[in-house]
């Protein structure tokens, strides 16, 4: 096979990419209850600042028949045509620190090319983990915290969030196959599958993006700030408790998920340790004083601080 997978490649941008860093993968197209990917890849490149460093052809890969681009028609002629994009940036969290960002479309045709070339990616930036993620619909109130079935070679990650651990056949999404073969390669890669309430499935719900990013940040260690997600997260869920509460037969439908929730994480321990006894997460601007405060120490043991490490400790954080 001849033709070149890349339809854009920017040789000095990739060269100054550093080695060892996480990447990222939001893929529109697989299973996307809640929104997830569709918010994390909006939010990504409304506040990482990416600049692409190569862009996939989409004439080999994507079924334009089935996504169809956006074109708009105004009175007389035709404007704004928005071809689908899929493509690898390099972007930075809010304390700076560079990582990899692959987002688009989920490619319709080429997989195993597609896959080998990212591939090839993550074996030439040297990769330190890849994260990523999507949500399925499920039996579960919107009233209790979005959870997660964890998949990859993270084991300490899958013993404190994966609440659920089914043994089950699935259509395969790209980010399946991706991960499957990072796995195989005995590369550090990490899968979110958030289980999102079934009767929210096809909203929009910052609730999930909240949890994508509070799992992103526990895999990679990245810092990305969560002020407006949280914010947003409330607001979403008075205006969901204003509706169930106008109707009998929803509001009986969450008691009685409720109860089976309840039930079922009767046992499981699986608070982030980015989440605080109140079940809040700490502010951006907090996770970077905690960070100077704990690096200013270990520059300065006679200051409280010890010359051979530690952990940062202090709000949200354990």
């Amino acid at each position: 096979m001849t033709d070149s997978i890349f339809s854009a490649e920017y040789a000095e941008r990739r060269a100054t990419v550093p080695k060892g860093i996480p990447l990222l993968v939001a893929l529109r197209g697989i299973s996307d209850a809640g929104g997830v990917v569709a918010q994390l890849e909006e939010y990504l490149w409304e506040r990482t600042e990416p600049q692409e460093i190569v862009r996939f052809d989409s004439d080999l890969l994507l079924d334009y028949r089935a996504r169809r681009p956006v074109i708009t028609f105004v009175e007389d002629h035709l404007v704004d045509y928005a071809p689908e994009e899929l493509s690898l940036a390099l972007a930075h969290d809010e304390l700076g620190a560079p990582f990899l960002l692959l987002s688009g479309y989920e490619p319709d045709f080429r997989w195993e090319q597609f896959i080998d070339a990212v591939l090839m990616l993550v074996h030439e930036f040297e990769v330190s983990t890849t994260v990523w993620t999507h949500a399925i619909p499920m039996p579960v109130p919107h009233t209790r915290p979005i959870r997660a079935t964890v998949s990859g070679s993270r084991d300490d990650l899958i013993e404190a969030r994966s609440v659920w651990k089914p043994t089950t056949k699935l259509a395969a999404s790209a980010g399946h196959v991706l991960e499957y073969r990072l796995h195989s390669l005995g590369e550090d890669v990490v899968g979110f599958a958030f289980l999102v309430p079934h009767y929210l499935a096809n909203t929009e719900n910052p609730d999930v993006l909240l949890a994508a990013l509070d799992g992103i940040m526990a895999a990679s260690g990245l810092i990305l700030p969560t002020d407006e997600v949280r914010e947003a997260a409330r607001a979403f869920n008075v205006q969901v408790d204003t509706q169930i509460a106008e109707n009998e037969e929803s509001t009986e439908m969450v008691r009685n998920l409720e109860l089976r929730y309840d039930e079922y994480m009767e046992d499981q321990t699986t608070r982030s340790p980015l989440v605080s006894e109140d079940g809040s997460l700490p502010t951006a601007d907090q996770l970077a004083s905690e960070l100077e405060r704990f690096l200013r120490e270990q520059r300065d043991p006679g200051n409280g601080g010890a010359s051979g490490g530690g952990a940062p400790g202090g709000p949200g954080l354990v």
